[in-house]
């Protein structure tokens, strides 16, 4: 009995010992913190590729997705203090667009053009963007967090909500964060990341009200008019679509008031006379106070009169000093008008360069 006792005392000095033992080892270890999976999208691949290259110092890799036009870039980065894994792709712009839900209101001669006020819509995505959306899915599947890095306007944050709805299909447990940034600069970029905030749903809102207001006016019409004129003139427009838009229209009246002046232009000869006076290599044009005349006569005793005393005097300089101030922002349709006017570009050439100088900051 005296043996049985000894024996029950040690094993339960040595469970003891060893309880203890693992209790210093697990308080002395420091687990590592978990990785974060984390899935960045921008508006454009551009976008993604020179965003990625700031946050990770040069260092990313890039892979192939399911477009080849929209690459994923990897790198790691802290974000609150948490180390993620970071997958940076793109979209190309809106994913998704809107159309009429039920297969009747898409067809011309099965409904009336006023009933496509009422019809349902659905958003979809088009076939060229599907390689796209498959990307999302796929790198959504494996993420546990969501940031958007679309342009911050309000266009830019529908298609944020429309990555998110791509994205929360198939991982409904994202957390969705925004990067709000107005330049593509290591600064700018570091600021966004550091102060993530909230999706603003009240922007795309707006922007999804006047997309379905497009599809549905431009719908009906677009389908009225040109059963209409069909039937008004059907050798002229039987194979032809007479379309609306609420772009359409404002811009076909700048085109008609500008071939309306050039058509009403009449051009007429005029007359100037031009002073101008060398002396070691330095060349001074003076400006004739009328500027023209319109009289040939008039003009050539003037110049007659001239040429019979071609001498002069100076009779006063002034001088100012003149100020060239910074240029005022210019509206897109006012910068394409003067990249065309001024530099002779084409419109999608003055976009390219615009976009090129916005990401440079």
């Amino acid at each position: 009995m005296w043996l049985r006792f000894v024996r029950s005392v040690v094993t339960s000095t040595v469970r003891q010992y060893y309880s203890t033992s693992s209790e210093v080892v697990k308080s002395s270890v420091k687990m590592p913190q978990r990785v974060i999976r984390v899935l960045n999208v921008a508006e454009k691949n551009d976008a993604a590729k020179s965003i990625s290259s700031i946050m990770s110092a040069g260092h990313c890799n890039r892979k192939e997705g399911f477009s080849r036009f929209n690459k994923i870039y990897e790198f790691q980065h802290t974000i609150q203090n948490q180390p993620c894994n970071m997958m940076m792709t793109s979209v190309s712009g809106h994913l998704l667009n809107h159309q009429f839900s039920q297969f009747i209101h898409r067809k011309w001669t099965s409904c009336r053009p006023l009933d496509l006020f009422d019809a349902p819509v659905e958003k979809f995505c088009p076939e060229n963007f599907v390689d796209i959306k498959r990307t999302l899915e796929r790198e959504a599947a494996l993420a546990q967090w969501l940031i958007i890095w679309t342009d911050c306007d309000r266009e830019g944050e529908n298609i944020g909500f429309e990555i998110i709805q791509v994205c929360s299909a198939v991982q409904p447990n994202l957390r969705i964060l925004r990067a709000r940034f107005s330049e593509i600069t290591h600064g700018a970029i570091t600021r966004a990341i550091n102060n993530l905030v909230e999706p603003d749903v009240r922007q795309t809102l707006a922007v999804d009200a006047r997309s379905e207001l497009d599809l549905r006016i431009g719908a009906a019409f677009t389908r009225f008019q040109t059963m209409r004129l069909r039937r008004v003139f059907p050798q002229v427009l039987e194979e032809q679509v007479i379309s609306y838009g609420s772009c359409q229209f404002p811009t076909l009246g700048f085109v008609v008031e500008r071939y309306k002046q050039v058509q009403q232009f009449l051009p007429e000869t005029f007359y100037k006379i031009k002073v101008s006076h060398e002396k070691d290599d330095c060349k001074a044009d003076f400006i004739w106070k009328r500027q023209r005349l319109f009289d040939h006569t008039a003009c050539l005793v003037l110049y007659e009169i001239c040429m019979e005393n071609p001498r002069a005097t100076v009779v006063q300089v002034t001088n100012k000093d003149k100020s060239k101030w910074r240029p005022l922002p210019l509206e897109t349709v006012e910068l394409e008008k003067q990249g065309s006017r001024k530099l002779r570009m084409t419109a999608k050439e003055t976009m390219r360069l615009a976009e090129q100088l916005y990401q440079k900051g």
